[in-house]
Parts: C-alpha cells; sequence; structure tokens
C-alpha cells in the first residue's frame, strides 16, 4: 500500500501523465493508442470500410473499377463482387482488416454474400458507436445485448426456412430462383435467366458431390455472353501433338507430371572434355537411347493417350506418333488434378510398375472449334457428373467479371446443395429478424435493451441501402415494408424493378440459408471484437544484434 500522503497525488495525476509514464517504460517504435482513441480509430476504420463497399449492394449496385499502379502491374478490372474489391484495398487499419477477413471467409465458405457481411458489421459498429459516445453505455453490456438480439435474430431466421429437398422438381425450382436473386446483382443481370439454367445444370450434374472442381469454366474472347453454353465433358485449351491421331475412343489416359525433355545433354555440375565430334555424338545418342526406354516403358501402360502437365520435346513427340499415342503437353498443374478427377485416373511420375497405376478413362477425346479457337473435347469421362461452362464475351474484362459471377452462383448453389433450407430475399429476412428483435426489446431490463434496439436497427439497413442504391426512397419503403409484416404478410420485400413493397414468393426471389446464417453470425462476432478493443499497440519488430 501506498503512504497515505502519496495517494491524493497518484489519484491527481491525469490521462496524459499516465500515459507519458507508461510510453517511458516502452522501447521506441512502440506506440499504445488508448481508451476512446484507440475505440474511435476501430470504428472509423470498420465503417469506412464498409461504406466503400455498400454502394455495391443490391440489384441495382453499381461497379468499381480497380486499377493497378504497380511498377510492371497496371491492369484493370471492374468488380461489384465485396470480395474482389475489399482483397485488391491494402489497408493500414487493425479493424478494417477484420471486415476483410471476414468478407474473405464468407467468399470461401458460401461464395455470395460478401458485401452484406462487411456492411452489416460496419452498420452494427455506427450504432455502436452512438450508444458509447453520446449515451455512455459500456461496450461489454453493448456486447451482452448484440449475443442476446442475435439468438432471437437466429430462431427467427430458422424459423422462416423453407426446405423443399425431398421433391427434385421443387427443389430444381427453389436452385433457379436462388441461381437468378445472385445473378441479379452481378454483370450477368440481363442474361440471369440463362446462366441460372446453366449453373443450375451444372451443380445437379454432379449428383450431390459438392467438388467444384468436377465444373470447369472455360473463357473464350469473342461473340457475346448469350454465346456461353453448357458442354458434357471436359473441355482441355490445348493441342495434339505433330502426327499423331487428331481422335480417339475409348480412351485409356495416362496422366503424369514428368520430365520429356533429357533428349539434350543435360549433366548439371560436370565438365564433358571430348576430343572428337563422334564422342559428343555418341553422348546425345545415349540420352535419346534413355528417352527411348522411358517412352517404351510410358507405351507399357497400354494408354493410347498420354497428357503430361511439363513439355514434351520433339524425340518423345515423334515416338508417340509412331505408336499412335495422342500426346498432349503442358497441361498445368490444375488441368491435370482435374483431369485425374473428372477421368477417375492417377498422376504419376514414374512408370517402372504398370500394374499399380489407374489410368483414366473416356468415351471420346476430339477437336472441336470454339470460336477461332480449336480445343480438345474429353467425352463420356469416368465419372460422368464432369461438364465445363464456356462463357463467351466481348473483351477480358467482361469475361473475368462474368466467371466472378457464375463462380459466386455456383457456390451459393453448392451452398444449397449441402444446407437445402432456403428463405426470402429483398430485404424480407433483415425485417422479420428485426421485427423479431424489437418484439424481446419491451421485455428485456437494462441497458441491453438499447443494443437490442440498435442490432434490429442495423439489420433494417440493409435493405435501406438497397433501395438507396437503386435510386428509391428508403425511408418510405422501409416503413411500408415494416407496416407490410406487422399485418403478418411475412413474405413481403422490396421489389427493386418497380420500386415498391411486394410479395417475393411470387417474385421468386430467393436466398440460401446459409448464407444468410453466415452473415448474420460473421458480422455480429466481428464487430463485438472490435467493439471490445480498448488499446491498440502498434509494435515494431524486435532490431536483430550485429552478429546474429
Amino acid at each position: 500500500a501506498y503512504p497515505k500522503a502519496l495517494t491524493p497525488l497518484l489519484a491527481a495525476r491525469t490521462h496524459t501523465e499516465r500515459t507519458t509514464m507508461e510510453a517511458a517504460f516502452l522501447e521506441s517504435g512502440t506506440n499504445v493508442d488508448k481508451g476512446e482513441n484507440a475505440r474511435l480509430s476501430s470504428f472509423v476504420g470498420a465503417i469506412s470500410i464498409a461504406d466503400l463497399v455498400k454502394t455495391t449492394l443490391g440489384p441495382k449496385g453499381m461497379d468499381k473499377i480497380l486499377q493497378h499502379v504497380g511498377e510492371h502491374n497496371q491492369s484493370v478490372s471492374v468488380t461489384n463482387d465485396g470480395a474482389t474489391i475489399l482483397r485488391s484495398v491494402h489497408l493500414d487499419n487493425a479493424a478494417a482488416k477484420v471486415l476483410v477477413d471476414i468478407a474473405r471467409v464468407q467468399d470461401d465458405e458460401v461464395g455470395d454474400g460478401t458485401t452484406s457481411v462487411a456492411v452489416l458489421c460496419g452498420e452494427l459498429l455506427r450504432e455502436a458507436e452512438q450508444l458509447v459516445t453520446q449515451q455512455h453505455i459500456h461496450p461489454q453490456t453493448i456486447a451482452a445485448g448484440w449475443r442476446l438480439a442475435r439468438t432471437y435474430a437466429r430462431e427467427a431466421l430458422e424459423a422462416s426456412a423453407l426446405d423443399v429437398s425431398a421433391d427434385d422438381a421443387q427443389f430444381r425450382d427453389v436452385l433457379l430462383k436462388i441461381a437468378r436473386t445472385t445473378l441479379s446483382s452481378k454483370l450477368l443481370t440481363h442474361e440471369k435467366d440463362y446462366f441460372a439454367t446453366l449453373a443450375v445444370d451444372a451443380v445437379l450434374r454432379l449428383r450431390g458431390s459438392t467438388n467444384l472442381e468436377h465444373i470447369q469454366v472455360l473463357k473464350k474472347a469473342g461473340g457475346q455472353l448469350r454465346d456461353s453454353y453448357l458442354e458434357e465433358g471436359f473441355l482441355l485449351d490445348k493441342r495434339i501433338g505433330v502426327g499423331q491421331p487428331r481422335r480417339i475412343e475409348n480412351a485409356k489416359i495416362l496422366i503424369a507430371n514428368t520430365s520429356m525433355d533429357t533428349d539434350k545433354i543435360k549433366i548439371y555440375g560436370s565438365r564433358v572434355r571430348v576430343d572428337t565430334m563422334t564422342k559428343v555424338a555418341e553422348i546425345e545418342e545415349a540420352e535419346k537411347d534413355k528417352m527411348r526406354a522411358k517412352c517404351g516403358k510410358i507405351a507399357a501402360h497400354g494408354c493410347n493417350v498420354f497428357i503430361n502437365r511439363q513439355l514434351i520435346y520433339n524425340l518423345p513427340e515423334s515416338i508417340f506418333a509412331e505408336k499412335g499415342i495422342m500426346a498432349i503437353e503442358h497441361a498445368d498443374f490444375d488441368g491435370v488434378e482435374r483431369l485425374a478427377a473428372v477421368t477417375g485416373g492417377e498422376v504419376v511420375s514414374t512408370f517402372d510398375h504398370p500394374e499399380l497405376v489407374t489410368m483414366g478413362e473416356c468415351d471420346v477425346i476430339e477437336e472441336i472449334m470454339i470460336g477461332e479457337d480449336k480445343v480438345l473435347r474429353l467425352g463420356g469421362c469416368k465419372t460422368g457428373e464432369a461438364c465445363t461452362i464456356v462463357l463467351r464475351g466481348a473483351s477480358s474484362h467482361v469475361l473475368d467479371e462474368a466467371e466472378r459471377s457464375l463462380h459466386d452462383a455456383l457456390c451459393i448453389l453448392l451452398a444449397t446443395v449441402k444446407d437445402p433450407r432456403s428463405i426470402y430475399g429483398g430485404g424480407c429476412t433483415e425485417t422479420l429478424m428485426a421485427q423479431a428483435i424489437d418484439r424481446k426489446v419491451d421485455s428485456t431490463p437494462g441497458k441491453r435493451a438499447l443494443a437490442m434496439a440498435a442490432f434490429a436497427k442495423a439489420l433494417r439497413q440493409l435493405p435501406s441501402i438497397v433501395a438507396d442504391n437503386g435510386g428509391y426512397d428508403s425511408a418510405e419503403l422501409i416503413t411500408q415494408l415494416r407496416a407490410a409484416h406487422s399485418e403478418g404478410k411475412s413474405t413481403y420485400g422490396l421489389d427493386m424493378y418497380e420500386g415498391k413493397v411486394a410479395d417475393m414468393a411470387e417474385l421468386g426471389v430467393m436466398e440460401s440459408f446459409k448464407s444468410k446464417l453466415s452473415v448474420l453470425l460473421s458480422a455480429s462476432e466481428a464487430a463485438e471484437m472490435i467493439l471490445r478493443v480498448d488499446d491498440i499497440i502498434s509494435a515494431a519488430p524486435r532490431q536483430r544484434q550485429e552478429g546474429y
């Protein structure tokens, strides 16, 4: 205990003096933001990131141009995908990086809802800032209220979920509606019916499997988006070797990752001295004999198609042509891995034990034309669910954004196949969850009720932002939506094409339950984590001493 004479002096020390004393004990390069400064810094960083992507939300959302400013990379991409935008932004704020992380996880887990999760987290923190700074409610009290609100919101969400997976025709119809809703906010919105059908057909071919590797997306510039189509089989954008068969039926495919260029002298770390050119020729001939023996081992597997990840040089190419084997070189790593998956084969590197090797199988391999380009089609693959979506478009920017849009649709459909529950979109479920929380606020004592009301307000901000992005009067539409829900019209949401409140069941606006639940949980947990911060410590790495 301190002497009584010192107690008033210690109590009288200001916050500034304590901070100065603390800094005296810290090494140079270490900065500490404390209390209100730290909390404000976190709030501002997270809210600014949410505001950055907010305008891309909904079917009338705007796009962003991402321009790289690197010395060697000055490419431009146009997108409204939240995860792509946030991944491209370099940040210095710790809380902002948390928002980028939750958007990235949402993209990996579900594929869609990346913008929603960042915006909801930002809106929660905007409400928390008001509670902390104006009403002086402790962050732990707010966090406790949020946890209660999250529980009630989840219960309301689960109660509103529909599951029609028992009926195949109805389930396909729901998948089509979910795909259309997802594509409504993307570049493909004007062809959403066509691409929704493509995506659903591709996913249903998987027959319950959730391996997206079996669905390949091949981009070919030229034509228009409507020219895209689903090819039953696997397309490989490679060439067949010179003088080899152009079409093979009942193909036995050996997939390899091996060096096929040893018809050149490669004696590393050594110097070879010869006194005549004859001896040079003998060394080259020995290398060629080695390659001939390797090609003989490959042919001994009984394959009629050889696909290699690496290059195939002239000598082995001519040997394969003599043996009537189709050889395809430089199928990159993704290509050989996907090939092995869809043809049922293994990627091999040594050829001494043919009996241990599983070869891939397909009914036919042939060359087909897409626009001006030739590609290889593998039809009737061993795993029949393999398919390729060929994307056509006017430019590389259009194709890249179309691929991102289609990837989101495929991911959300696969998530729905895993968890077949679905919900109504258009701000319907957000209003439903907010209403469920509001009903509980009246019976909740203490300051936690204020935090719960703030959570409900943040949820209502999502449909409000969607309405703003469409150029509509958000205040008018949201009050109409609340009134409709209070009258028991629990399937009503925003019709963004007519600018009014309408029945989502009639319009067919549906979303994946898993995506919405992931948005709710991820955003609220991340916001709670940022809210609980009271110090930000920036520490420089420890300097190495000389000699170490």
